[in-house]
This record gives C-alpha cells, sequence and structure tokens, in this order.
C-alpha cells in the first residue's frame, strides 16, 4: 500500500457503481501517488474494473451491504456492520485510510464518523464546510447542516476549524473570518449570533465582524460561520438560484435571433463562469472535526464530481488538516483567556 489510502463508497449514490468506479478510474491516473479502494461487493466491483482496465493503485474492499437514503442513520450505523459506509470508517479509525468519500446517506455519513471515527478532542461537534465559488476568492461556510441547533462555543469551533484547513490545505495566511448575521453591526442577530460574536472578537482568529447574505457572492471574507439549519438554507437556495438562472439564459438564447447572437458573442465568458459554479469541479464538501478526512458528495454524483471529491481528499490529507485542528485546539491556541 502508498502513504495515502483514499476510500470510496461505489454503492451509497443514484448513479450506481458503474459511475463511480469511472470517477476513481479517472482520479487513479491523477494521484498514481496514492491507493483508491473501492468500498463494496467485490465480485461486482471486480467485473467493472475488468471491463476499463484495472490500475495498480485501485483496490478492492469487500463490503456487502449499503444504507439507503430512506434508512434512519443511527440505527443503520449500528446494525449494518457489512455497509460501505461503515466498514470504510473502521477503516479509517483503524489506520488503514485517511479518508472517506461517499455519495451516501449524509445522516449515515455523520453519524458513522461520530460513532466509530471519533472527534477531535476539543471539538464537541464537527460541521460541514462548503465552497462558494462566486468570485475569483472563495468563500467558505460552515456549518452547511451537520448541527441544526448550535451553542455559540460551536461557531468558534467552527471557526478554529475552517481556519486551520484554509491555512493548512489551501495556503491561505490568517484568512478573514465573518459571522452570518442580519446585520453588520454588533448588536444584530439572534442571541446565538451575539455571544458568539463576543466569542469570537475575543479570539486571536483574524475576526471581520458580522457579515450579511450579500456578502456571500462578494466574496467580503474567507471564512463564514453560522448554524447549520441557517447554512443548510443558504447552500440550497444558492444551488438552486445558479441551476434556474443557466436554464433560463439558455432558454432566453434558444427563443430569439439576437439571443442566439448574443449568447454566441458571450459563450467564452458564460462557460468561464459555468466551469467556476459547477459543483462537479470540486466534488464534494468536507465534514470538519472527525479523525479523518471526509468528503461527503451529491447522491446524484458523476464520475467528474467522484473524480474531483478524489482530488480533494488526497489535498486535505497532504495538507494535514486533521493533524493541524488538533494543533490548533492544543492550549485553546486562537483562544485568548
Amino acid at each position: 500500500m502508498r502513504n495515502i489510502v483514499i476510500l470510496v463508497d461505489t454503492v451509497g449514490g443514484d448513479r450506481g457503481p458503474a459511475e463511480i468506479v469511472k470517477g476513481c478510474l479517472s482520479a487513479s491516473k491523477i494521484v498514481s501517488h496514492a491507493d483508491i479502494v473501492l468500498l463494496g461487493p467485490e465480485e461486482l466491483l471486480k467485473s467493472e474494473l475488468e471491463k476499463s482496465g484495472w490500475p495498480s493503485n485501485i483496490k478492492i474492499e469487500h463490503a456487502p451491504d449499503v444504507i439507503s437514503m430512506d434508512e434512519e442513520p443511527a440505527w443503520a450505523v449500528r446494525n449494518k456492520s457489512e455497509s460501505t459506509i461503515v466498514v470504510g470508517s473502521r477503516m479509517v479509525k483503524d489506520g488503514r485510510a485517511q479518508a472517506i468519500v461517499t455519495p451516501g446517506n449524509t445522516g449515515a455519513v455523520m453519524a458513522a464518523a461520530l460513532l466509530i471515527m471519533g472527534r477531535i478532542k476539543g471539538i464537541s461537534r464537527p460541521a460541514i464546510l462548503v465552497r462558494f465559488p462566486i468570485k475569483e476568492r472563495e468563500t467558505y461556510l460552515l456549518d452547511a447542516g451537520a448541527n441544526v441547533e448550535c451553542k455559540p462555543e460551536n461557531l468558534l469551533e467552527f471557526a478554529i476549524m475552517a481556519n486551520s484547513y484554509l491555512s493548512s490545505v489551501l495556503k491561505i495566511e490568517n484568512p478573514s473570518i465573518g459571522l452570518l448575521s442580519i446585520g453588520e453591526e454588533k448588536i444584530k442577530g439572534n442571541d446565538l449570533v451575539k455571544e458568539a460574536y463576543q466569542l469570537l472578537e475575543r479570539s486571536k482568529l483574524n475576526f471581520y465582524g458580522n457579515v450579511e447574505g450579500n456578502d456571500i457572492p462578494r466574496g467580503t471574507v474567507d471564512i463564514i460561520v453560522c448554524d447549520g439549519y441557517t447554512g443548510n438554507i443558504v447552500l440550497k437556495l444558492s444551488e438552486s438560484l445558479v441551476k434556474e438562472v443557466f436554464a433560463e439564459l439558455k432558454t432566453i438564447v434558444k427563443n430569439s435571433f439576437m439571443g442566439k447572437i448574443g449568447g454566441l458573442l458571450l459563450k467564452p465568458g458564460l462557460k468561464k463562469m459555468i466551469k467556476r459554479l459547477d459543483y462537479e469541479e470540486y466534488g464534494g464538501t468536507l465534514l470538519l472535526g472527525v479523525n479523518g478526512v471526509c468528503v461527503i458528495c451529491h447522491g446524484s454524483s458523476s464520475a467528474k464530481a467522484i473524480t474531483n471529491a478524489i482530488l480533494q481528499a488526497v489535498s486535505a490529507v497532504e495538507g494535514g488538516v486533521v493533524s493541524k485542528i488538533k494543533e490548533d485546539l492544543k492550549g485553546k491556541a486562537f483562544i485568548n483567556v
């Protein structure tokens, strides 16, 4: 085995193993220094790999069961010990792999990460980190749905984890951090936001202050923290708006001669923008705060999305994000006493 081992759940998504295997084969050529281990029924995966050639850095780990999207997460994790998500989480815990990539049941992924991989000491609640590539400068938001209800100290932990990720993996020095609220003034917001503001203000982090929803597409700060309930609404709304705007543009271009002329003129710029906004270019979202790298993908992820999710996992492992979070939490390095 090579130093880096990335696990991929091949049966948890909507498109079936053939599409996931295709993405793994593509990634195997780009990260030839890493082993990609496919989780799923062994014979089925052997059959898929033999159709396209079997690179030396792709392995199989037999996991005959799957947790479906409609199953209760905690129950499924406890009762489906041979499912891809559970087998993969055990391998990360045992040190046989450093990361897992899965398009499976998000609730089950988080439950397995917590129950099997375990939280990083000092983190009370892991959080989902998402990227908003609206401007050339990207903004990262967390939590995007792991925690519906949060305490002020949770938001401080989210900020520390995101700071660790951006500094260690993305090499962004001293990233700026904003707190999502309904106004810039420190007195604005509910009790959670007001109390979190005080904690962030007293911290050693590069705290910008409150930011509003319109600051997300502007790229005002590098990191935006909020509770998971708010963050998930922001994420779903943003994804939907992007799809609807491009669908409307397509209709306008098709429905008139002038629209077609305009479309031709704008095509190079639009293609560049579509690529930047396409979630498949980034693959998935990171679950920060657990003892291992965990990349959660859309259930309908294509081969392209899986390829990019694997690349994201490799970058997180190589950047040492888990070790960096642990280091930053030691002695509350970013908290002023």
